[in-house]
């Protein structure tokens, strides 16, 4: 009898020791492995086009380079644990287009998106169960966000023009400054919807050349001051709804100055302004410009500049994985250029004479 149990009691250690040590070979750590392995380039894939999936505004991402790769086994499926960038496409959200058939946007910012992502990868697809990016500083969350929430936009974005050329036309109409004042900075706008939408912005302007006895709105001519220098910096509320065909109601709240220092100020881009298509420098009041300086070469950073040209690099990678991975594409910036008066005057017709907006002056 003694014997029995004792065989039994055996059996169940040798049967606990087998499952333990299955346990731990599955929950070994994932091995790093190459990063231009056509099975990470397929386990991104997935994670890029999943991610693009849950986006409902803007453009789409497209990768720009992998990072680190890692995998580990789950029975008869591999776990991949990448790391890897991306870049804003020329490819609207919610389009049919995948992000493989895309371009790089022009006009995305220099410092690419972190992303990571883990990948279930089986024999015949790759099953993506997480993936996050970080945009603008800002993690899209994997729940619906709030409906009727202000929401941050870009300060790079067309619907920010009306809500701009309106705030700064009421401003000059209402100011008591003998000169007309143009945009200078942005400092933060949201967007929310109400009965229409409704513009919050933060942003600064400077006065321009053109006084007011000369001039009733602003145009080509009212390039900045910079002999006599002026800022006014605003908090403005704009209603738009264009479907009710009203006119977009502004209430504007001034104080002279730029904007504060606590401001997180983001500079308007080259070439844009709310009411006309002119491209002139806007130098800083506070600090003089001075060039980039240029960033030591880093074989593990993943904020370096690829798209400029490196006749002296070798042209292999060190790492022994070939991490990070070749840019998918090269990243061109666009560089605008100076327009003709020819182009601005077809681009930007003159106010009316009565110096009241017309349709044609809201259209972006």
């Amino acid at each position: 009898m003694r014997s029995g149990v004792g065989l039994c009691v055996l059996g169940l250690l040798c049967l606990l020791s087998s499952v333990l040590g299955q346990e731990a070979v599955e929950a070994q750590p994932g091995v790093l492995i190459f990063c231009d392995d056509p099975s990470v380039e397929r386990a991104v894939n997935s994670a890029v086009t999943k991610f693009n999936e849950r986006l409902s505004s803007g453009q789409k991402l497209a990768l720009f380079q992998i990072l680190t790769a890692s995998k580990s086994e789950n029975g008869s499926d591999s776990v991949y644990s990448l790391q890897f960038t991306s870049r804003r496409s020329d490819c609207p959200a919610g389009g049919s287009k995948p992000w493989t058939e895309c371009e790089y946007s022009p006009f995305g910012h220099k410092t690419p998106i972190s992303c990571n992502a883990t990948v279930l990868m089986k024999e015949t697809e790759a099953d993506t169960k997480q993936v996050d990016c970080v945009l603008d500083h800002y993690i899209l969350p994997e729940k619906a966000s709030c409906l009727g929430c202000p929401e941050e936009i870009d300060e790079n974005s067309e619907d920010l023009k009306v809500p701009l050329s309106v705030s700064i036309a009421k401003y000059n109409s209402i100011s008591d400054s003998t000169h007309l004042f143009d945009l200078h900075t942005i400092g933060h706008a949201t967007r929310q919807v109400v009965a229409g939408f409704r513009f919050k912005v933060r942003f600064d302007m400077k006065r321009t050349v053109c006084a007011k006895t000369e001039h009733q709105d602003l145009n080509e001519l009212c390039v900045p001051d910079d002999k006599n220098l002026e800022f006014a910096n605003c908090n403005s509320t704009v209603d738009v709804a264009p479907w009710r065909l009203e006119p977009p109601e502004a209430q504007i709240a001034c104080e002279p100055g730029v904007l504060p220092p606590s401001t997180f100020i983001r500079r308007r881009p080259p070439g844009w302004s709310p009411l006309r298509n002119f491209l002139y420098a806007v130098p800083s009041p506070a600090s003089p410009s001075k060039p980039p300086l240029k960033p030591k070469p880093n074989k593990e950073s993943s904020e370096e500049d690829t798209t400029a040209s490196k006749p002296s690099a070798s042209p292999t990678n060190d790492n022994p994985f070939h991490c990070p991975s070749k840019p998918w594409k090269p990243f061109k910036p666009v560089q605008p250029a100076a327009p003709t008066k020819a182009t601005t005057d077809a681009a930007s017709p003159e106010p009316s004479a009565d110096g009241t907006f017309r349709d044609i002056d809201l259209v972006g």
